[in-house]
């Protein structure tokens, strides 16, 4: 690489997806892209992937990288997949009966949460006595059982003397890492507070292992440069920070791609597609920034208070399984699989075994043959628990498996009881099967690997479904097509449409690219919700079936589509939803250049609130809170001075600290009712790179 000398301010860029990691090397000033890579995730250790993609870029002069910023999609995975550390959480002040009667338990992010007495009311007045005590018997009963610990106290945001109590008097007898609410949202949602808590909580150490696993990768590199995170609104942190609240980081993933893709097309209002091997997440920009939602973000089934891009995900990307459902109809996702053409690229036996198939007599063909479980690594011998865990892993040793072929072989009647779960997950054992990108190579869109076996395989497929392979293809394409407009469709509407099945394409038909017309006019005429308006427009939308009314969906920005499938995914999108597909150069690994493309921001919110007499009926003064203090003021416009000054003041430190180069502040106040005001300064610069 020519200009990869010491002069040249180099930054590198890392994006952790669900299937692939990638990095892009860039000089900063001219923004000149010097090297891109791809390499597979490895989701048992993210450091595995991500020094690949390092090695991959052959980066000539280490000295010359001045900055290195990831996003990672391992605080959602975690969230998701249960990943995260055993943590307690300590309720104070909240009433048992009310969490139970409204099942909010069930919201806490953690079974292990426990109620004591203390907590403050709307105007920061104790509420009751805190039960130390009652604390720290319980902290000495668990502290052996979990990994961290969580407290929340009723309107700590407005008084938080009692997390502070708990936290110095539980540091006194355990060492475990403690996690107060107040210092991680000013919102006086006690369970949403709560949740952020314990999540949190669960979440320190799985990043801290992921930051210093990253430096590690770094240092044998021989990189010394400031590290990067970005933060679920697209922004970015210090490495420090993000170890702190790794909470931040949800939504980091699809957030970076929202900014490559802003970066790359130069477009401030668009509608961003991110297309990959997993999911496709779906965001918007306005004026150059990507929409954050004010509810705080959602993952899984846990509500939290943190800022984070509004976004929609659906289980639909490159590698995304294309099977037979219980109703024997065709469904595409939301498992992700390997593909056929790739498994067989890898074991050409594989190859010989699907050709041999396609031999067969189609009542010996079934779909279920097309699944292939292999082994993608050694266990240790501890992973294994199970005689059936064993067996199956000594059947693997000989390589990749048809699933008629394990079941006979585990003497079991139907995969599900071979009980595979954890070694999936541990990946140790991974799937294959059918997917778009076999359709790509089988069209010869996208051929790297085995396209005659991919071809072979949806040759049986197709057979079991009395359909030519053509036919076939054109109906998964055509409901690919239907599932993103859809989704685009209730993401920027806010609005749902009901169907019987989400991500199924009805099978059986034999004609040709007409029948996903005709299977729309029957939901156009209302086969499957009635009378309902909305779901006959948008099918009529789709498919232009009705023979006098013609309808239209017309989204006034362009598409800007991220990920390497996008093209192939998004051009009928565009088209059905009639605006510009926008696929600028390195689309492929846009999220890269989302993880370098944001600024360091950092918000710091201050309280103002009424101090009342001991009735209630008179306003005495004003108290000024932060995350740690209260100052107390007779008049409200010094009350709001001082908190404006201050606000300001710990936002540039902050800032500062978190990486920002010369930021600048912004503080604005908002008005909560009930004289209470919120105090916001919010700080900004560019990510400071080293000299």
């Amino acid at each position: 690489m020519t200009d990869n000398g010491s002069s040249a301010a180099l930054v590198l860029g890392i994006d952790t997806g669900g299937t692939y990691t990638d990095g892009v090397l860039l000089e900063y000033h001219s923004r000149r892209v010097l090297a891109t890579h791809k390499s597979l995730t490895t989701k048992r250790d993210f450091s595995i992937g991500i020094e690949r993609v390092i090695e991959g870029i052959h980066i000539e002069d280490p000295s010359a990288i001045k900055m290195v910023s990831i996003s990672t999609t391992l605080a959602t995975n975690a969230i998701a997949e249960g990943k995260g550390k055993r943590v307690a959480l300590l309720l104070i002040g909240y009433d048992p009966d009310l969490i139970a009667s409204f099942k909010m338990g069930a919201c806490f992010a953690t079974p292990h949460y426990y109620y004591f007495a203390g907590g403050h009311d709307l105007y920061g007045r104790e509420k009751q006595s805190l039960d130390l005590p009652a604390i720290l018997t319980k902290v000495g009963e668990i502290r052996n059982q979990v990994d961290a610990i969580a407290v929340s106290s009723y309107f700590s945001p407005l008084n938080p003397e009692h997390e502070y109590r708990v936290y110095k008097a539980v540091s006194s007898i355990c060492d475990l890492p403690i996690v107060l609410g107040h210092q991680l949202s000013t919102k006086l949602g006690s369970v949403e507070r709560a949740t952020t808590a314990a999540l949190n909580a669960s979440l320190l150490a799985v990043l801290q292992d992921f930051v210093i696993a990253v430096r590690r990768a770094m240092e044998r590199r021989r990189i010394d440069a400031p590290l990067m995170v970005v933060r679920g609104d697209g922004t970015l942190m210090s490495d420090e920070f993000a170890a702190h609240t790794p909470v931040e980081t949800i939504h980091s993933g699809p957030a970076a791609s929202a900014m490559g893709g802003r970066f790359l097309s130069n477009l401030d209002n668009a509608l961003v597609v991110d297309v990959g091997g997993t999911t496709t997440d779906i965001a918007l920009l306005v004026d150059g920034q990507v929409t954050v939602s004010d509810e705080g973000a959602i993952v899984g089934e846990y509500k939290t208070a943190v800022k984070a891009a509004n976004l929609l995900s659906i289980g639909l990307g490159g590698d995304s399984h294309i099977a037979l459902n219980r109703e024997q109809e065709i469904a595409v996702g939301p498992e992700r699989v390997v593909p056929l053409a790739y498994l067989a690229q890898q074991y050409p036996q594989v190859g010989k075994r699907l050709y041999a198939l396609s031999r067969r007599m189609w009542v010996q063909a079934t779909p279920d043959w097309l699944e292939y479980w292999f082994l993608l690594r050694e266990p240790q011998e501890n992973l294994l628990q199970t005689a059936q865990e064993k067996a199956l892993v000594e059947l693997l040793r000989d390589g990749p498996q048809p699933v008629p072929d394990m079941v006979k072989h585990l003497k079991v009647l139907h995969v599900a009881q071979i009980g595979a779960r954890e070694l999936f997950r541990q990946e140790i054992i991974g799937k294959a099967g059918l997917t778009p990108t076999d359709l790509m190579h089988i069209e010869g869109r996208y051929a790297p690997w085995d396209a005659e076996a991919a071809s072979v395989a949806w040759d049986v497929f197709s057979r079991h479904q009395f359909q030519d392979p053509v036919t076939v293809r054109q109906h998964v394409w055509h409901q690919i097509t239907e599932m993103i407009v859809r989704a685009i469709v209730t993401f920027l509407s806010g609005k749902t449409l009901t169907f019987t099945s989400s991500n199924t394409l009805m099978a059986g038909s034999a004609s040709s690219a007409h029948q996903a017309q005709g299977k729309a006019a029957s939901r156009v005429r209302g086969s499957q919700t009635g009378d309902d308006l909305g779901h006959w427009f948008f099918y009529n939308s789709l498919y232009n079936t009705h023979p006098q009314l013609e309808t239209h969906f017309r989204l006034r920005q362009p598409i800007i589509g991220i990920g390497a499938p996008a093209s192939f995914f998004l051009t009928q999108v565009a088209d059905v939803l009639h605006t510009d597909l926008i696929l600028p150069e390195h689309h492929q690994v846009a999220n890269a250049f989302g993880a370098i493309a944001g600024s360091v921001m950092v918000t710091e919110e201050i309280l103002v609130y009424p101090q009342l007499s001991s009735s209630g009926l008179e306003v005495l003064g004003y108290y000024v809170q932060t995350s740690n203090e209260r100052q107390a003021f007779e008049e409200l416009d010094n009350a709001l001075a001082h908190a404006g000054a201050l606000s300001q003041e710990r936002a540039l430190g902050a800032a500062l600290r978190s990486g920002a180069d010369n930021p600048q502040v912004v503080v604005e106040q908002l008005s909560d009712g009930l004289d209470t005001f919120r105090i916001r300064a919010k700080a900004m610069g560019n990510p400071r790179l080293t000299r």
